[in-house]
């Protein structure tokens, strides 16, 4: 018996360092999967090309799963609508979405285009909407049902922000708004929403300001490391899984042989002024201290 036995499942990315594995797997644990990719190369550059994503559905096919091949830009409502139609046609039914789309095109602010902000928030961002809003449309008029699951992939980036990464950090914070808002508002059709944050080496970390451009990839030497693509994927079974019902609008970090919960922003200290309206200079005097005391600002500076 599989974990996600007799579910249908869209994995967006499906051939990348981290979406072939959550493929692989899900077909494994017994879940019939919609392999969705481009094929492009981690910028988002270059022609549609199938032949990686029929290559990795034969590989499951022959290891006895489920699966079908889907060549869409999921930032495209069109196509969108289009893969949650396929899973539909195939297999009758949608359960899980695993959205592990992405692309890179790194620059700091002074420096960054309009072009490459637009493409990284409308591939990452957009391409969660669009597939979300069409499974939703399903799973509504099927709300009896129940047990499907949203899964989003995010980053520490859009937890924390990256200093070279604003369109991706911006992205990714933005998935998790998103799926705190599929989770106020599915939640009564049945369906949980919840982000993985990874920590892996694939084609995307390989880009990182710290790797030696000179040397080997470092995901080409990942496997069977703490940096292997394949620790991530068990808490990706779970929150796909019947298990993770009362999981939602969580943000789940992923990397090596450590799961973590993250608990989204909250108020840590509250201060009050005796009338309507504060005065700006009282609150000049008492916003520093008041900050320090809980952590949130940093110690006052000492000037010689």
């Amino acid at each position: 018996m599989g974990h996600l036995d007799g579910k249908v499942a869209i994995v967006t990315g499906g051939v990348g360092g981290m979406g072939s594995w959550v493929s692989r797997t899900f077909a494994e644990q017994g879940a019939k999967v919609v392999v969705a990719d481009t094929g492009a190369d981690v910028e988002g550059r270059g022609e549609p090309d199938g032949s990686r994503i029929e290559a990795l559905v034969a590989e499951i096919k022959a290891a006895g799963g489920e699966a079908v091949a889907g060549v869409a830009d999921v930032s495209n409502m069109e196509q969108a609508e289009g893969l949650v139609q396929l899973a539909l046609d195939t297999y009758g039914d949608l359960d899980i979405l695993c959205c592990v789309h992405g692309i890179l095109r790194e620059r700091m602010i002074f420096n960054m285009g309009a072009d490459d902000w637009d493409d990284v928030v409308r591939v990452h961002l957009k391409g969660c909407f669009t597939l979300t809003k069409f499974a939703s449309i399903h799973w509504r008029a099927n709300r009896d049902k129940g047990g499907r699951r949203i899964i989003y992939f995010t980053s520490s980036a859009g937890i924390r922000g990256e200093g070279g990464q604003p369109n991706y950090s911006a992205a990714h914070a933005g998935k998790i708004g998103l799926s705190l808002s599929n989770s106020e508002a599915l939640g009564r059709y049945g369906v949980t929403s919840n982000c993985i944050s990874p920590g892996a080496s694939t084609r995307m970390t390989d880009r990182g300001h710290t790797v030696d451009r000179e040397a080997e990839a470092p995901s080409l030497s990942a496997a069977g490391t703490g940096m292997d693509p394949r620790n991530v994927i068990p808490a990706v079974v779970y929150l796909a899984s019947d298990a993770s019902e009362e999981v939602t609008g969580r943000v789940v970090g992923a990397t090596g042989n450590k799961i973590t919960m993250w608990k989204e922003p909250e108020w840590v200290s509250s201060i009050y002024s005796e009338t309507p309206y504060w005065n700006i200079d009282e609150l000049f005097e008492v916003m520093p201290e008041t900050l320090v005391s809980t952590g949130v600002g940093p110690p006052p500076r000492q000037f010689p």
